[in-house]
């Protein structure tokens, strides 16, 4: 049954839950945010690279202070949300983002930008994310609810993917026209429109708490859930070592095209925009795979079976070299994004909502707490040998990373299991 506290979002045969108008405003809100933050991902390297003209490890640094908030503050912020109003903290983190990419463009025209100014940008926009993420993985499921939500979720990556096609190509084309900085500004004007359209939302959840305990027995019980749980706990693993790997490969990626494959900052922008259609084919093939196939079976294909593919990026050059890297980049990107859209609508209809904020933090923090050590060891081995010596190895780890999932319960099961699962008890 439909909770009473909930605005039931109906399904129409054509569009879906966009003809809902509070879904819709959420789409068009993370729609726009993440065109920013896939702008940013190629200017703010641009800007170290082109502008300040820093070194293959400081960008790599840069890529390792987005992800580091998750490793120190993902689990008592998932606490947090869960004592709060989850919209009203997404609303914040917009305003905190806004104004930390605001301040680059604003230091660069003074003649102030500096290395470590983007070090603390990419901090701060990173903790502002780690709640933004958690609050918005819990708000979800008041909004949307039973077998919806995969196609909320798939909507949802849909349009994120389809904005990091066009993003590159925006940051590429206004660093060619104007300057990689003024890319910084697209992503500061997507966090208003987020914020607007969030507040436009006419649903008002009602947070459901649980006991109020100390913030350590509530940290403690959603690391309990995840751990207890083969499914989230292997899929927790195997984030680790998958996401650990892939952030060492992107956080080189424009270092890699713009001074090993020798491209220019626009085409190497269109490129990873091209690359990105594999975003966008992963997000609409998850619904009908799942169903075809099964939702387990679905999900392994796209995060054991594709992985390997990745071992062509490294062989990418000039001219004809460059097709192995599209065809690769685009095939490992579907198959991530499939397997996100398939497991994110599966745990959202099987965690308890009062316990959705910290397994989902608890999970994170394992997954995204790897990115930053992936970012620096990338940024080593680069230093050591070079960076298509470094790609090498972070795509070998990635190709190998399935191996975590092929030994957990799911390579048994044609579905992933659906209702709710029944928390641990303490002991």
């Amino acid at each position: 049954m439909t909770p009473a506290t909930a605005t039931p979002v109906a399904r129409p045969p054509r569009f879906g839950l966009l003809r809902g108008r509070d879904f819709r405003l959420l789409w068009i809100g993370e729609s726009a945010s993440s065109l920013g933050s896939s702008v940013t991902s190629v200017a703010l390297p641009l800007v170290a690279v082109t502008t300040l003209h820093t070194s293959a490890f400081a960008v790599s640094v840069l890529a390792a202070a987005t992800w580091l908030p998750w490793l120190v503050i993902g689990l008592p912020a998932g606490a947090w949300v869960d004592r709060l109003p989850r919209r009203t903290v997404m609303l914040v983190a917009d305003y905190v983002s806004m104004a930390a990419f605001l301040s680059v463009p604003v230091t660069a025209a003074l003649g102030m930008l500096t290395t470590a100014q983007l070090v603390v940008v990419a901090l701060v926009a990173g903790t502002a994310k780690v709640f933004f993420a958690t609050a918005y993985r819990a708000y979800l499921p008041s909004l949307v609810q039973g077998e919806d939500l995969l196609e909320a979720n798939a909507k949802l990556q849909g349009s994120e993917q389809v904005a990091n096609l066009a993003g590159p190509g925006v940051a590429g084309l206004v660093a060619q026209l104007f300057s990689a900085v003024g890319g910084l500004l697209v992503d500061a004007a997507s966090f208003a429109v987020s914020a607007l359209c969030l507040q436009g939302i006419g649903h008002r959840e009602v947070v459901e708490r649980g006991p109020r305990r100390r913030l350590r027995s509530e940290i403690r019980e959603g690391l309990r859930t995840v751990v207890a749980d083969p499914l989230l706990r292997g899929n927790m693993l195997y984030g680790c070592v998958a996401n650990l790997a892939l952030t060492g490969y992107t956080s080189l990626l424009v270092v890699f095209l713009v001074d090993d494959v020798g491209l220019s900052a626009a085409t190497t922008g269109a490129l990873i925009a091209v690359t990105s259609l594999g975003g966008v084919i992963g997000a609409f093939a998850a619904r009908p795979l799942a169903a075809r196939l099964g939702s387990a079976r679905a999900f392994l294909i796209g995060k054991a079976a594709l992985p390997p593919a990745g071992l062509f990026i490294a062989c990418a050059d000039q001219g004809v070299m460059l097709v192995p890297f599209v065809v690769a980049s685009i095939v490992i990107i579907a198959g991530v994004v499939a397997g996100n859209v398939i497991f994110s609508g599966f745990t959202q209809g099987y965690v308890p909502t009062t316990l959705m904020g910290r397994v989902s933090t608890s999970s994170q923090v394992v997954n995204f707490g790897a990115m930053p050590l992936g970012a620096l060891l990338a940024g080593t081995l680069a230093v050591a040998f070079s960076v298509r010596a470094a790609l090498w190895i972070m795509l070998s780890i990635f190709a190998l990373s399935g191996l975590i999932l092929l030994a957990s319960p799911l390579r048994r099961l044609r579905d992933l299991p659906s209702g709710r699962m029944e928390p641990p008890t303490e002991h």
